[in-house]
């Protein structure tokens, strides 16, 4: 059955609803055109749609996934001259002229810009975000699902069960999240039959030293430990309950060291082992807890973090949950699917997401910073709707050379 194209009220502009200077801020225009010259994507044409301006449209779909393509397109471009060039006049009427457009683009182009710009922001003054001196960062992976059409079936693949296949196929992502801000880097989508222990691989590297890295057990593997250790950040892991660690050296804090072995072998000969320390814990009294949790860190001085922090400090990780209920939940809304219809134009739109996601949690920031609190505090969906009723006087000018949110000092 057809359905009445979803619009926003008569005479709007995307800057009645959002101020589009909060994302030109954090992607300016020249780091956009940077990237679309050296990925080879700049506009060949005059008449065409202008590449930059589609790399703020995938942005603005994220933020107004309740509005059709022609919709947001079209307060994209009433709203926001200052993106387009003057001797240009770019008129798209047509849902298909839209999507060449974004063809065109590419999802490349979105992805160098995501993980270009898309990285931890808080500061040494921003609470909630640090354990003494370490960064603290999660791990974890989630799906999301794409339209059923046969090139996403065959591209990315969906869950079997006994009465056959989930309804929508799926993407599978795995990023790190930092835990204070809640703002998810390092993203990595693939298909959902690609496991999130194989993605993981290609965002461990993007650990720095300084970051504490918190993760379930579903990623504590021989490999992706020394993978992500050789980064020279710190880890706390969760062990899953088969994993042989030995009480090796007893600490006065309660915790032991041992050694995580990759094979049975290496063991029998002590060889290739890398040194950790275990912390056992219990949660009595709680309903549904397992009879005990055990921890490997690679922080090994019982003085530079105790047992009992560490034990407290890992339910942190539950943070990057909230952080993909922020982007599948608040941001996405109702949209029980991403719109792209085709594989590359849902990796495009994925990043677009993400990159909506990291705008918003700026914004967000600079208001915790202000106000002193925990970022943890201020309401993610009220963000968003602020940000989207906001009507701000300078949104339709280009932004006065602003940087982008920075990573080491307050904005």
């Amino acid at each position: 059955m057809a359905r009445t194209a979803a619009t926003l009220p008569a005479g709007s502009r995307i800057t009645d609803y959002m101020s589009l200077g909060v994302v030109a801020k954090t992607f300016p225009r020249t780091h956009v055109d940077d990237v679309l010259k050296r990925t080879g994507r700049t506009s060949a044409r005059q008449r065409d749609l202008p590449a930059h301006v589609v790399v703020y449209y995938v942005i603005a779909l994220a933020l107004f996934m309740q509005a059709s393509y022609g919709e947001v397109l079209r307060c994209l471009l009433e709203g926001v001259q200052w993106l387009m060039d003057k001797a240009v006049e770019p008129k798209v009427s047509h849902k298909s002229s839209i999507s060449q457009a974004r063809i065109r683009l590419g999802w490349e182009p979105m992805k160098v810009l995501h993980d270009e710009i898309v990285k931890p922001i808080a500061t040494p003054q921003t609470r909630g975000a640090w354990f003494r001196n370490w960064r603290l960062v999660s791990i974890d992976g989630s799906t999301l699902d794409v339209p059923d059409e046969a090139e996403n079936e065959a591209a990315f693949g969906s869950i079997e069960s006994s009465r056959g296949k989930v309804a929508f196929p799926k993407v599978r992502f795995v990023c790190l999240c930092e835990l204070g801000t809640h703002v998810m880097f390092g993203s990595c989508v693939d298909s959902y039959e690609v496991g999130e222990v194989a993605l993981a691989e290609d965002v461990l590297p993007l650990l720095e030293p300084g970051m504490l890295c918190l993760a379930d057990r579903g990623f504590n593997c021989f490999k992706l430990w020394k993978l992500a250790q050789g980064t020279g950040a710190d880890l706390l892991w969760r062990l899953r309950k088969d994993m042989n660690l030995p009480r090796e050296k007893q600490l006065q804090d309660g915790s032991y060291l041992s050694t995580f072995y990759e094979y049975w072998y290496d063991r029998k000969k002590s060889t290739n082992g890398i040194r950790v320390r275990v912390v056992e814990y219990t949660l009595e009294g709680m309903e549904g807890a397992e009879p005990i949790y055990r921890l490997a860190t690679t922080i090994l001085d019982p003085e530079k973090a105790p047992a009992r922090e560490l034990a407290a400090l890992y339910h942190e990780r539950w943070e990057i949950e909230s952080a993909f209920d922020e982007l599948k939940t608040h941001l996405r809304g109702r949209q029980v699917t991403l719109r792209s219809k085709t594989p590359d134009l849902v990796r495009q739109e994925f990043y677009g997401m993400m990159m909506a996601h990291f705008s918003i949690r700026g914004l967000m920031h600079e208001a915790a910073l202000k106000g002193d609190v925990d970022p943890d505090r201020l309401s993610f969906l009220h963000a968003v709707r602020v940000i989207r009723r906001k009507l701000t006087r300078f949104a339709s000018l280009p932004p006065s050379g602003e940087a982008s949110i920075p990573s080491e000092r307050p904005v």
